[in-house]
């Protein structure tokens, strides 16, 4: 199934990799948390979580949201997050 049950947006993030500064892992999270609370597909999670963070930190990033999948990108320095949002997990990047 791709829709997200609304009882697993309460759970805390969980950071598995961040090479981004505090003030953007906090930024990703909450944004990730309020966009849960609108969409439950996970492409429409991607793709809000990709424009929010284009609007507020320039143009460039990527966004991937799953469940179970392996991950190898190229990414600037200090640019990319991994995190875990209930049983949801997160991957955003900037590149190019």
């Amino acid at each position: 199934s791709n829709s997200t049950p609304k009882e697993q947006i309460n759970q805390k993030a969980m950071i598995k990799n961040a090479s981004l500064s505090e003030e953007m892992q906090q930024d990703s999270v909450e944004c990730a948390t309020q966009t849960l609370e609108k969409y439950n597909i996970e492409k429409n999670l991607a793709a809000h979580i990709k424009k929010e963070f284009n609007r507020e930190y320039n143009l460039a990033w990527y966004c991937i949201v799953g469940r179970n999948f392996g991950v190898n990108v190229m990414h600037e320095t200090k640019q990319f997050i991994y995190f875990y949002l209930g049983q949801v997990t997160i991957l955003r990047f900037k590149s190019g």
